[in-house]
């Protein structure tokens, strides 16, 4: 970003008599990040932004958004009052994003988004200035603030979007207004606040809402859902998934530990490899190589850039225990969809012993949460994984579904205040040449068995 603050009133469309001659770099909202060059905008969370004006004034901000229902501030540095400051955010990043014009490529999904994100910036970058959402910055702060801090020489920027409630997915579409809309999957993500699938999918399909009329909706092709609803897409489709029936699928699979490769129907002599386990990241790769594709970039280019890959972030990491067994770790997130995906994978690797699994409460599945735990069952058998621990009120429902498959001594079942119990009877079981998995929503603190067994 670079402008004047004089372009700051303007696009706000702010009259003032006496502007300061100030150049503006960047913007920012946390002050402890803030630095010279920047405007700062003081939103609202559990605190008052404006409470920290003056840590951001510290850190050397160039100048500062005033709410003009507050005090109005001394002199001491450039500020811009406004009527809110919210508006303001979103109004100066529909003016830059206006102003530099790039194509925007927008993606949301239930699972997946970022690792698709960054796959899609990454073949892009083979022939384009792309700039993308850093980390997962993807609501109502993260897409302006994504689009303010763009370098002025981007051509393509890759907007990650997430949901949590109806509409939020059509206010975020209307700021980017994307050339390119791609939906992940449909899972059960917060399913607890939309109440079914159906819903859910609903919710995803608003950000084709402001779809450039000469636009590409991209989506995953297996999904029921998405296909009905993509009947009312008057722009160019694109589907991508397991079936042959997509524009793209992957022809030959290739589960490896921490790589997977694949072909896929468009390029059957051209195997494609990226640095991560599972079946379903092939998914959020070829929905990356369906924006590459009509973005115009060569397979061979794409296949390069697929094979060096940085995932921002990759939740599912190996690690080492403290005896030398591998451990499979994702304890910041869980839902069914994602677990029954990673059960699938950890399956479909070879390891030289047993195979454990330790299972938290997946959080937020509301009325449907008995079901859904209930639903892993039939991926979870004692020929595949040898021992079964299970963590969380929730959990019971499952254990009640695979009692019958395992003796009482592989089938284990904890409270949520039991991982320091749960913590000694794994450090007792594991071999130097097991594997165990572990995963489960934040809320779980599988962090702390993790912390504990490494």
């Amino acid at each position: 970003m670079k402008m004047k603050l004089r372009e700051v009133y303007s696009a706000l469309k702010i009259q003032s008599d006496s502007i300061e001659d100030v150049e503006i770099t960047g913007v920012c909202f946390d002050s402890r990040k803030a630095k010279k060059g920047d405007l700062f905008f003081p939103l609202q969370g559990e605190r008052d932004g404006h409470e920290f004006i003056n840590s951001a004034i510290a850190n050397g901000v160039s100048a500062t958004i005033w709410q003009s229902d507050h005090d109005i501030p001394n002199d001491k540095i450039a500020y811009v009052v406004v009527k809110n400051v919210s508006n303001a955010f979103e109004t100066l990043a529909k003016y830059y994003l206006n102003k530099v014009n790039p194509k925007v490529v927008a993606v949301t999904g239930s699972n997946g988004k970022t690792t698709t994100k960054d796959m899609i910036a990454k073949i892009l970058s083979s022939s384009n200035n792309v700039a993308k959402t850093p980390n997962n910055f993807n609501n109502e702060i993260g897409v302006p603030f994504t689009i303010l801090n763009m370098p002025t020489n981007t051509e393509v920027l890759v907007v990650e979007m997430g949901m949590d409630r109806f509409g939020q997915l059509d206010h975020l579409s209307s700021i980017a207004n994307p050339d390119i809309a791609v939906i992940t999957m449909i899972g059960e993500a917060h399913i607890e606040f939309f109440g079914t699938r159906d819903r859910i999918a609903d919710s995803k399909m608003e950000i084709t809402n402001h779809l450039q009329e000469d636009g590409t909706f991209i989506f995953n092709g297996d999904e029921p859902l998405l296909l009905e609803r993509a009947k009312k897409i008057e722009q160019a489709k694109l589907t991508f998934g397991n079936h042959d029936s997509n524009n793209l699928y992957a022809t030959d699979i290739k589960p490896g530990k921490t790589t997977t490769k694949f072909t896929t129907n468009l390029w059957p002599n051209l195997e494609f490899e990226i640095p991560m386990m599972g079946e379903y990241n092939v998914n959020n790769a070829l929905a990356a190589l369906l924006v590459g594709q009509i973005s115009h970039i060569k397979p061979e280019a794409m296949q390069k850039a697929l094979s060096e890959l940085f995932v921002t972030e990759n939740r599912t990491e190996w690690l080492k225990a403290k005896n030398g067994a591998d451990i499979l770790s994702d304890v910041y997130n869980s839902n069914p969809t994602a677990a029954i995906e990673v059960l699938n994978s950890l399956k479909a690797i070879k390891t030289d012993g047993r195979k454990l699994i330790v299972l938290g409460d997946m959080l937020e599945l509301g009325d449907a949460s008995e079901k859904l735990h209930e639903s892993l069952a039939p991926y979870i058998n004692a020929d595949d994984f040898a021992k079964v621990y299970l963590i969380g009120d929730d959990m019971k429902y499952l254990r009640e579904k695979i009692s019958h498959k395992y003796e009482t001594s592989d089938l284990l079942w904890y409270g949520k205040d039991q991982l320091t119990d749960l913590t000694k009877d794994l450090e007792t079981e594991l071999k130097p040449s097991d594997t165990v998995l572990l995963k489960a929503s934040h809320g779980i603190h599988l962090e702390n068995v993790l912390h504990d067994l490494i």
